[in-house]
């Protein structure tokens, strides 16, 4: 479940920078809950490509975070913002 949230964050970060075939697998398996083999079935390709694409794009998600940091720094922010003017100011970052 953790995972889960933290790269659905990175996602809404760096989710523009991926292809239109990552975009699909990523919100395929992330965000609709579907397993390697549905998303097979629906694109026509192997479980293992869905697999390998998808190991693809974790690792680019977090590489971007590595050297952007957006994320991290959002939490950052968060920590140092009171709750109050953090909720002000949370759609802007």
């Amino acid at each position: 479940m953790k995972n889960i949230l933290y790269y659905s964050n990175l996602y809404d970060y760096y989710g523009s920078l991926l292809t239109n075939t990552q975009i699909k697998y990523f919100e395929e398996y992330y965000f609709n809950n579907l397993s390697l083999q549905e998303i097979a079935d629906i694109y026509e390709v192997s479980k293992n490509a869905i697999s390998k694409t998808l190991i693809d794009i974790t690792n680019k998600l977090t590489d971007y975070e590595k050297k952007l940091k957006l994320y991290q720094n959002r939490i950052q922010i968060k920590k140092i913002l009171e709750p109050n003017i953090f909720e002000k100011i949370e759609d802007y970052i």
